[in-house]
């Protein structure tokens, strides 16, 4: 059997940064999420590699997790998951306007783009963001420490308190999955009043 020392070490870690995750922040994108379930505005999420797998379980767990009985259900998009848009976009224009150009198709000014980046400086990340602050929409970022340009960016951040890409990508699905589950909540009591 394989010595457990580098797990332990690594979930040990994990603890650590997981009780560093600023609540206050998360709370404040629950908030204006559940805001833009009410006002029914689109979320848009953007991401690349694991990042982009990030947006597309977060863009699942909007949609189906938060479905109660029939009430209005959240507007998620994630854009990574247009495959044949994306790389036409890649191939005439450049991998740096991937998202920019499919915000242009859709964004309006009272809508939400959730952009998940470690670094924070991807360029299709912070091309889109800066076109959407153009735009009029609330820009939420999830990055890594420091959280580079997307955090200057984002009108609402949470960073992820650690400089390794496997802990900021955890706690970025332990983000959605929290924020998930705190608007579940929240829609199940709008169906608390109305009943």
């Amino acid at each position: 059997m394989e010595p457990m020392g580098s797990i332990e070490s690594y979930l040990a870690e994990l603890e650590v940064v997981v009780r560093g995750i600023p609540r206050q922040d998360v709370q404040a994108v629950v908030d204006r999420l559940f805001e833009a379930w009410r006002r029914r505005q689109s979320v848009y999420l953007i991401g690349n590699g694991g990042s982009a797998a990030t947006a597309a379980h977060m863009m699942n767990d909007l949609n189906k997790f938060t479905a109660i009985g029939d009430l209005p259900r959240f507007r998620a998009f994630a854009l990574t998951d247009n495959i044949p848009y994306l790389t036409a976009i890649a191939n005439d224009e450049s991998y740096a306007d991937i998202f920019v150009e499919s915000l242009k198709n859709f964004l309006r000014s009272d809508d939400v783009v959730i952009a998940i980046s470690g670094s924070g400086n991807s360029p299709n990340i912070v091309k889109a963001v800066e076109y959407a602050r153009t735009q009029g929409a609330t820009v939420i970022g999830f990055c890594g420490s420091p959280g580079g340009k997307l955090a200057q960016l984002a009108d609402l951040k949470v960073i992820i308190p650690s400089p390794k890409i496997t802990q900021q990508e955890d706690g970025h699905m332990i983000l959605d999955h929290a924020i998930a589950t705190a608007l579940r909540e929240r829609i199940e009591r709008e169906e608390g009043k109305r009943g």
